[in-house]
This record gives C-alpha cells, sequence and structure tokens, in this order.
C-alpha cells in the first residue's frame, strides 16, 4: 500500500476537479489519495444540481467567477483562496469517511480550533459550519472531498449562492444554506497553509510516511482530456435538469409572460401570453425560442434578429439582455 499527497499549486477549480477525477478513475487497489488544493473564486455545484437555481449566474458572469460542476453529488458552494479543499481517493478496501473525517477533526485540534462532526458529514466550530463533503464512487474506487473555511469572503458567498426570486419549479436537486463560519473567527490570523501544514502532518501520523505525486506527462495528456469536459458548456450548464421558469414583464404596447420549459441548458418548450393586439407576437416569439441556449445573450440575440425593425420585438430583446439567465 502506498500513502500518496498532491499538494496542488494550481487555482484554477476546472484543474483541480480534473485531478480528482483523474485519480478516482485510475486509483490503485491499494494506494490512498490525499490531495490539497486551493481554488480561485469559483461555484462548485454537484452533478445534479440546477445551475440556475443554485447559483447568481448574472453575478457570477460579471464578476468573473467561475461555474465547476464536480462529478460527485452535493450541494453548492462558493469558493476563493480562503478556502482549503481536501479530497481521499481509494479502493473500497482502504477507504474509510469516519476516518478521513477524524483526520481533519485532528488536524484543526491541532491547531486549536475546537471542532466536532455533525449529522451529514459536516464540520461544526462554536455550532457554525466550517465544512461540508461530498461523494463519489466509481466501480469500487471511492472519493471523498470536501472544505474547509478558512478566510473566505462570506459576503460574496451570500451573493453567488443566491437563489433567484423567479418563480422556478425545478425538478432537481435544492441545496439548504446552512450557518457558515470561518477558522479566523475563532483564531485570528490562521492561514490557509497553517491548516494544509496541519492536516500533512496528520496524515503522517494517521496513516504513516506518505510520497508525493507527481504527474507523469502521459497522465497530464489525460488530465487535459478531462479538464476540456470540465470547462466546457455541455458539462457545467448543458447537464441541468429540467424546469420551468416564468418570466413577466410590462410594456407600453402590453404585459408579456413567457413560461419556459429548460432541459440540458436548453429552451425545449415555451408558452408566450400577452394582451398585445398584435395577435402574431406570442407565436413568432415561442417560435424564436425554441431550441435556444438558456441565456440571456443568446434569447435576447435570436428576437433581436428575428425581427428587425420591430419596436416591440426590439422591447423584448432589450428586456431579456438584462435578464440574470
Amino acid at each position: 500500500m502506498a500513502n500518496l499527497l498532491i499538494l496542488s499549486t494550481c487555482t484554477d477549480g476546472w484543474q483541480n476537479l480534473a485531478y480528482d477525477e483523474f485519480l478516482l478513475r485510475n486509483v490503485a487497489e491499494n494506494d490512498l489519495f490525499l490531495h490539497l488544493y486551493v481554488n480561485y473564486n469559483c461555484v462548485v455545484i454537484g452533478k445534479y444540481q440546477n445551475a440556475w437555481r443554485e447559483c447568481n449566474i448574472n453575478a457570477m458572469n460579471n464578476d468573473m467567477v467561475k461555474l465547476v460542476r464536480r462529478i460527485s453529488g452535493g450541494g453548492a458552494v462558493y469558493q476563493d483562496l480562503g478556502n482549503v479543499n481536501f479530497s481521499f481517493t481509494a479502493n473500497k478496501n482502504n477507504y474509510n469517511v469516519p476516518r478521513q473525517l477524524e483526520l481533519i477533526i485532528k488536524a484543526l485540534r491541532s491547531l486549536g480550533v475546537n471542532t466536532q462532526f455533525s449529522g451529514r458529514n459536516d464540520i461544526l466550530a462554536g455550532g457554525k459550519k466550517i465544512s461540508g463533503s461530498a461523494f463519489c464512487e466509481i466501480g469500487n474506487r471511492c472519493q471523498h472531498h470536501g472544505t474547509l473555511l478558512i478566510n473566505t469572503d462570506l459576503a460574496k458567498l451570500a451573493l453567488y449562492l443566491q437563489i433567484s426570486d423567479k418563480k422556478m419549479q425545478a425538478k432537481g436537486v435544492k441545496s439548504v444554506l446552512s450557518r457558515v463560519a470561518n477558522l479566523v473567527e475563532f483564531i485570528p490570523g490562521i492561514t490557509v497553509h497553517d491548516v494544509q501544514e496541519a492536516i500533512c502532518s496528520t496524515y503522517k501520523k494517521e496513516y504513516g510516511t506518505f510520497e508525493l505525486k507527481h504527474f507523469t506527462v502521459e497522465e497530464e495528456k489525460v488530465i487535459a482530456d478531462i479538464y476540456r469536459r470540465h470547462a466546457s458548456w455541455e458539462w457545467q450548464l448543458g447537464r441541468t435538469p429540467e424546469f420551468d421558469i416564468l418570466l413577466e414583464e410590462r410594456f407600453s404596447w402590453g404585459e408579456l409572460q413567457l413560461l419556459l420549459k429548460v432541459q440540458n441548458g436548453k429552451v425545449i418548450g415555451s408558452n408566450v401570453f400577452s394582451d398585445t393586439l398584435d395577435t402574431f407576437l406570442p407565436p413568432l416569439v415561442a417560435q424564436v425560442i425554441q431550441g435556444a441556449a438558456f441565456s440571456s445573450a443568446e434569447i435576447s440575440a435570436r428576437i433581436s434578429a428575428s425581427a428587425p425593425g420591430h419596436a416591440a420585438m426590439a422591447d423584448i430583446a432589450q428586456w431579456l439582455k438584462g435578464q440574470a439567465l
């Protein structure tokens, strides 16, 4: 059996999740990987979550915050350079979630943080959540990855995970945001480096001597393919479960309601209601947006291009361009 450590210097969420996926798909029967990494500003969602239900996509796009989709389940989390991620990857015969969580608990206690488990494999300090976990299995290979809030910008967490008040009936999994806290609230001055060092030291005490893992050139080529998938629109948004969303606005020429059915990031159906005197307008809008990617830019562009010089269509296009889709 080999205990291995990967201490990533990369802060790209797509890249670090590509490393995690590669490890899960390729871990040897008797090996155990501990992967520690930090991601630059991003929102990480579970495999089966509806990104539009969990995230403020418009705010994220404006602030260049990446959307990262895991291959594991679980809820949505905001991450920045004040957050440490850990992942344990092993075959089932060497995979033990309670022991892995206990390692993190002991590492934090070594720094003076009094922590304890909660019912959903979370870690609490002072009654507040500082760590959550998610899990994935492929055959006999298992992965447990989690977060640790050290000094994350909690105001941004609230902004990017703010659920829209649009009338959306999601058929996916909805996250419940728990009360959270940073470790700096309990130990002022604690750093990401402090926590990573404590985890590495505890890993050695609990599991024995470990080796540093460096990816080979051939492994990096495989990881590059995984990265391209993680960075793709199809993976981030195209896997969205079916949901309905109602958009409403009143214009000088009348009221408009768009009831859109969205699946895999595309508009697969729509009902358009209006009290406009232009009876051709509702069916034209429905026809134009059928099959469009569910994004303000594309839907707006389609409507603009469909009827140049049409005042009402121009109004609709301008309105939709400003929606947080």
